[in-house]
């Protein structure tokens, strides 16, 4: 099982704060097309990180069973 985490503006699009899948073995970006299919993200900005490492979202990296992904919006500081 896989949980997608959302955050932000990410949230809002998709009505939800997280989401599980049952499976593994699949790669980030076909992981990211499947959720831009379901929430048309399109060019909204977001960062990828994986078990709290932030990675590129073309990344092929293969998702394993009890991995966290988390969509972060950008962050804005001061």
């Amino acid at each position: 099982m896989i949980v997608i985490k959302y955050f932000g503006g990410i949230v809002e699009r998709t009505r939800c704060r997280d989401e599980k899948f049952d499976f593994s073995d699949l790669p980030l970006s076909k992981l990211l097309t499947e959720l831009d299919n379901k929430y048309h993200f399109g060019q909204y900005p977001f960062s990828v990180a994986v078990n709290q490492e932030i990675i590129d979202k073309v990344n092929n990296q293969i998702l394993k069973n009890n991995d966290v992904v988390a969509l972060l919006p950008p962050f804005a500081g001061g």
